[in-house]
C-alpha cells in the first residue's frame, strides 16, 4: 500500500521506540511532518536526532505534572 501524507501534520505519542517508532519512520517516509511524544527530553532529543535528515520531524517530549 502506498500512502500520500504531504503536507500533512502527524503527531506520534510514544514515537521514540517500537510500535510509534515505526509508525513516525512511515509516516516521514510518505511526506508527512512528524511531532515526536516520547516520555523524557532526552529520549525524544535521541529520536529526533536520528530522524533529523527529512527535516520535517519535531520533537515533543511530555510533561509530568506532580
Amino acid at each position: 500500500m502506498n500512502l500520500d501524507f504531504t503536507g500533512a501534520r502527524v503527531l506520534v505519542t510514544g514515537g521514540t521506540r517500537g510500535i510509534g517508532r515505526a509508525a513516525v519512520e512511515a509516516f516521514l517516509e510518505a511526506g508527512a511532518r512528524v511531532a515526536v511524544n516520547g516520555r523524557t527530553k532526552e529520549s525524544v532529543a535521541r529520536a529526533v536526532s536520528d530522524l533529523a535528515a527529512s527535516g520535517r520531524v519535531e520533537p515533543v517530549p511530555a510533561t509530568l505534572v506532580a
